[in-house]
C-alpha cells in the first residue's frame, strides 16, 4: 500500500462506472489509482463477480436496481455530481435504461460520458457482439503478429481490450474532463477499440505504404523475422529476448555470444534472415539462461529474459522499482504512471459489492428515511 498526503493528479474528480467486463472495468482502475473517486454501480440483482484483482481496486460499490424507476433516479443523482461516466455497455444499452447521454447531460451538463464498445457507437457493425480477437482483426494488428506461413497469433486481449479500448477511453476521458473545465460543457467520448488499435497500428500503417514493410507474419524487424530482433530457447529450455537493431548493440552482441562468423556482416540483408537465425538458436542453445543473463543482462545488447507470470514480480529490477503491490492476497501491478509530486496510489482494494451504498447516497445528500425506503422499494441493494 502506498500514500500520498496530497492526493494523485485526478484527487476530486468523481467518475460513475457501470459495471462491466474487461476495458470498462481497467479504465475505472487507471482513473482511480490516479486518485478519481471511482464510483461502480453494481447491479443489484446480482453484481456479476467481473472485478479480477487490479480491475477491481480504487472504487465503490453501490447496488442499484436499473429497472427501477426509482433507481434510475437515483443513479441520475450520482451522475448530477460526477465529472465523468464510464459505459462499458454495447450501443443502446443505456438509452434503453433511461440513461442516455441526453438524460445524463441534461442532469448534468458539465459531464464526459465516456462510452467503451469494440466496433464503436455506429457503423455496420456496431451492434453485432464481439471480443478482442475480432476487434485487433479489422485493424491489420491480428494479421501482423505470428510467425511466417503459421496462423496469426491473438496477443492475448492486451492490443484491442486494454491498449485501444481502456487506455483509448481513460485518455478521452481526461481529454473530456480538462476540456469541460475550460467551456464549463460535456460530450460524449466514443472510444471504440477498433479505432484504439488501429491507432497502435499507426507506425506500422506507414512502414508498409512506404514500402518497408511486407505483406506477411514474420518476415520483417519487429514481428521476429530478423535474427537480431527476436526470442531464443537456451540450453535450460527457458527463453530470452533480443531486440540489438542499431549497429553499436548488434557488435555488442556479437562480441559477447562470440559471433565471429562473417556471416553475421550482413545485419539487414533479409535474404540472410532465416540463416543467421539458425545459426543465432544454435549459439544460445549452447547455454542456460542464467549464464546468457549473467553474461548479457544489463548491458547495450538489448537483452532480457522472458520471464513467466510468475517470475515477474520477484525480478531484482521489478523489486527495486516496486512494480508490484500485494494486494488482496496477490500480487497486482503497481499504479503507473509515475508522479514525482502527486503519485497514483492504492486506496483500496476491490469492494464487496454493494458494500458503498449507504455511504455514497449519504454523500448525494438523501438521508437515512430515504435510503431506507429506497432499500425496502427494491431499486437499491
Amino acid at each position: 500500500m502506498t500514500s500520498s498526503t496530497t492526493g494523485g493528479p485526478l484527487s476530486g474528480i468523481r467518475v460513475i462506472e457501470f459495471q462491466g467486463i474487461g476495458p470498462g472495468p481497467l479504465c475505472g482502475t487507471f482513473l482511480g489509482d490516479m486518485g478519481a473517486d471511482v464510483i461502480r454501480i453494481d447491479r443489484a440483482q446480482g453484481a456479476a463477480d467481473t472485478d479480477y484483482g487490479a480491475l477491481g481496486r480504487n472504487r465503490r460499490s453501490v447496488g442499484v436496481n436499473l429497472k427501477h424507476p426509482d433507481g434510475i433516479a437515483t443513479t441520475l443523482k450520482l451522475i448530477a455530481s460526477a465529472d465523468a461516466l464510464i459505459d462499458p455497455l454495447r450501443p443502446g444499452v443505456m438509452e434503453r435504461l433511461g440513461l442516455g447521454p441526453e438524460v445524463c447531460l441534461a442532469a448534468n451538463p458539465r459531464l464526459v460520458y465516456g462510452r467503451m464498445t469494440g466496433w464503436g457507437q455506429d457503423g455496420p457493425l456496431a451492434q453485432a457482439a464481439g471480443h478482442d480477437i475480432n476487434y485487433i482483426a479489422l485493424t491489420g494488428a491480428l494479421d501482423a503478429i505470428g510467425e511466417a506461413g503459421r496462423r496469426p497469433v491473438p496477443p492475448l486481449n492486451l492490443v484491442g481490450d486494454f491498449g485501444g479500448g481502456a487506455l483509448f477511453l481513460a485518455f478521452g476521458i481526461a481529454c473530456g474532463i480538462l476540456e469541460a473545465r475550460r467551456s464549463g460543457k460535456g460530450q460524449v467520448v466514443d472510444a471504440a477499440m477498433v479505432d484504439g488499435a488501429s491507432l497502435l497500428m499507426g507506425l506500422l500503417y506507414s512502414l508498409r505504404q512506404g514500402g518497408q514493410w511486407s505483406g506477411g507474419r514474420g518476415g520483417n524487424m519487429l514481428d521476429g523475422g530478423a535474427h537480431f530482433y527476436g526470442c531464443y530457447q537456451c540450453a535450460d529450455g527457458k527463453w530470452i529476448s533480443l531486440g540489438s537493431i542499431e549497429p553499436q548493440f548488434y557488435a555488442l552482441l556479437r562480441e559477447k555470444a562470440g559471433l565471429t562468423d562473417p556471416a553475421f556482416d550482413a545485419q539487414h540483408d533479409r535474404s540472410q534472415w532465416p540463416v543467421l537465425r539458425e545459426k543465432l538458436e544454435a549459439v544460445f542453445r549452447t547455454r542456460s539462461s542464467a549464464e546468457w543473463c549473467a553474461l548479457m543482462e544489463g548491458s547495450d545488447v538489448c537483452f532480457a529474459p522472458v520471464l513467466t507470470m510468475d517470475e515477474v514480480p520477484h525480478h531484482p529490477h521489478n523489486v527495486a522499482r516496486k512494480a508490484f503491490i500485494e494486494l488482496d492476497g496477490e500480487f497486482q501491478p503497481a499504479p503507473g504512471p509515475r508522479f514525482s509530486r502527486t503519485p497514483g496510489e492504492i486506496r483500496r482494494g476491490r469492494p464487496q459489492p454493494f458494500a458503498h451504498t449507504g455511504e455514497v447516497l449519504a454523500e448525494a445528500g438523501l438521508d437515512d428515511a430515504a435510503i431506507a425506503a429506497l432499500r425496502a422499494s427494491g431499486a437499491i441493494a
